[in-house]
């Protein structure tokens, strides 16, 4: 598929110029800094120099005080104490570090994850009647609750109070709960919006560490909040950045049990980072809840020893395993229900149905459409006697309101720009089909529909070297808002070695003219270009650079975002 190379805005020659002289930086990568509002020495300090001094303080969130309050409440009068959390990596990770925390000097507490399959997403009747049922007075909902209108009515009849720590868009009306937890409820003035669902939990301990014991207790936690962080895919930017940079540092020196029996079994190499956690770590701790039930992902990663992490590791591997089996074989059912109907092929949007389906991997499966098609996707199946279904968008097409406008057809949907769930009638599939065609039809534009590659910074061979690669690294940790950079090089050439490796990806030396540098290039999917590249010539090349490790030895390699011929 074609995509449009879309350069960002240089800054004026003179900001380069302060701005390299005052921190000692190649210009390359100053542009990239300032492109990312990084104007200043102190900003710059901050930047490549993180530290937990600079997180906010968890008292600026809105009922704060009353959540930590109502907790030390229930500890001095030993009521038991419930951790609910949603079955995703979110979830589970934010159960695991509340609750292990809590339980390192309180014992009356335990958790619950609801069943994907059963209760659905959100604080479910079943989960509450459960914690009637085993006495508990207090239950800390984590990664969900704050639509939970209903669900806290219920509970409080009951007699059983909510602290909800949630980082989901709020509706019209808050939940009667003790504390909402919720960067962006419309009367929080919290600093920084985008927590994650653990990060939240992390900060409901924070604060409860701050006033009632010692918040360097909560340290040994952060591994945690790194998975959630990376595998939510939130802005790794503010304090998400503090927290992924300390939480993989614990992550690949002393990681918990758990998450180093996932490590172990995933055969992960040398340490992670964002993109080594959302393709190893994360799969493996969602197939938990995604094939059956997201407890054993909890205890996985409560887990003491390193004899019980290996067993319990090894169940989800298979669950993983069998998640993957799911996910290519419904993909590929999805992909040719495409191919073979014209209708399909040339509408603006994708939206199928198979009630076999099953509902853990609708989403993998939405977003694997999105990879081929480019174009707003929805992946639907039956449960429960309902059409159920997952979406995911394109590059700024905003999905919510697409879905929005076909509300009078579903009985829930929830979710965010990019990315939804939905749940109707099995009689409005048809009439749905064709209102989210329609509606995508008359609001997306032809732009959106073309696949973008984002370019930083042209830039020489010449200027790459260890000095400069070792600058770039400590920009990490890279993820959404702070994305590896990505340079462009033109006249570019194949200098030998070109090769193809399982007839998908291609490898090669380049050169470029007028530059001393050979670099080796990889290019995974890029087999389309094999042909073009044997003819020679030269072409522009956008691509991130990268280590390679091979036989002991490690060399600078370029990996290919895309090619242009010249």
């Amino acid at each position: 598929m074609q995509r449009k190379w879309l350069r960002k805005t240089i800054p004026a020659y003179e900001e380069i110029e302060t701005l390299s002289q005052l921190i000692n930086v190649n210009a390359s990568l100053v542009t990239v800094l300032l492109q990312r509002g990084i104007n200043s020495f102190d900003l710059a300090k901050k930047f490549f120099r993180p530290s937990l001094a600079e997180l906010h303080s968890p008292f600026l969130l809105t009922d704060m005080e009353k959540a930590i309050t109502r907790l030390n409440d229930a500890i001095t009068h030993d009521e038991k104490i419930l951790i609910y959390g949603d079955y995703d990596v979110d979830g589970t990770t934010a159960v695991a570090l509340v609750y292990s925390y809590l339980r390192s000097f309180y014992p009356n507490c335990d958790f619950y994850i609801p069943d994907r399959h059963t209760e659905g997403y959100g604080v479910s009747e079943a989960g509450i009647k459960w914690a009637e049922e085993n006495g508990f007075r207090l239950i800390i909902a984590l990664d969900l609750g704050v639509k939970a209108i209903d669900a806290v009515v219920l509970a409080t009849e009951k007699k059983i109070d909510f602290i909800i720590c949630d980082h989901h868009l709020p509706g019209t009306n808050i939940p009667n709960a003790i504390a909402v937890l919720d960067p962006k409820r419309s009367d929080c003035n919290y600093p920084f919006k985008e927590l994650s669902g653990c990060g939240l939990g992390f900060k409901l301990m924070q604060a409860y560490a701050q006033s009632y014991r010692k918040e360097e207790e909560l340290n040994e936690y952060l591994d945690l909040v790194a998975v959630s962080i990376a595998s939510d895919i939130v802005p790794i930017v503010d304090e998400n950045r503090i927290l992924v940079h300390f939480g993989l540092q614990k992550l690949n020196e002393r990681p918990r049990p758990g998450l180093k029996a996932l490590k172990d079994i995933a055969a992960a190499k040398g340490d992670l980072d964002v993109t080594g956690v959302v393709f190893t770590l994360g799969p493996r701790i969602n197939a938990a809840g995604r094939v059956a039930h997201a407890r054993g992902a909890v205890e996985l990663l409560i887990s003491k020893t390193e004899d019980e992490a290996n067993q319990l590791a090894e169940k989800i591997n298979l669950k993983n395993n069998l998640r993957r089996e799911y996910d290519l074989s419904i993909t590929d059912e999805a992909l040719a229900m495409i191919d073979g109907d014209e209708k399909l092929r040339r509408a603006k949007s994708t939206v199928l149905f198979k009630n076999t389906w099953h509902k853990g991997v609708i989403g993998i499966v939405a977003a694997r459409c999105v990879e081929k098609y480019y174009r707003p996707t929805v992946i639907l199946t039956e449960s429960n006697d309902k059409i159920t279904g997952s979406a995911r968008s394109v590059r700024d097409f905003d999905l919510y309101e697409a879905i929005n406008s076909c509300s009078d057809l579903l009985e829930k949907f929830g979710g965010h720009k990019y990315a939804a769930g939905l749940t109707m009638e099995k009689t409005n599939l048809v009439a749905f089909q064709q209102r989210f065609e329609e509606v995508v039809s008359q609001t997306i534009t032809e732009e959106m529909l073309i696949p973008v590659v984002e370019i930083d910074v042209p830039i020489q061979f010449d200027s790459m070297n260890d000095k400069f690669n070792n600058i770039l690294k400590q920009m990490a940790p890279f993820g959404p808002e702070n994305q590896k950079p990505v340079f462009e090089a033109t006249h570019v050439f194949v200098e030998n070695n070109l090769a193809n490796f399982k007839e998908r990806h291609l490898r090669f030396s380049a050169g470029q003219v007028g530059n001393k540098s050979i670099f080796n290039v990889v290019g995974f999917d890029m087999i389309q270009y094999y042909d073009q590249l044997t003819k020679g010539g030269h072409f522009s090349m956008a691509f991130t650079l990268e280590e390679n490790t091979y036989n002991g030895m490690t060399t600078l390699q370029l990996r290919i975002k895309d090619l242009i011929f010249e």
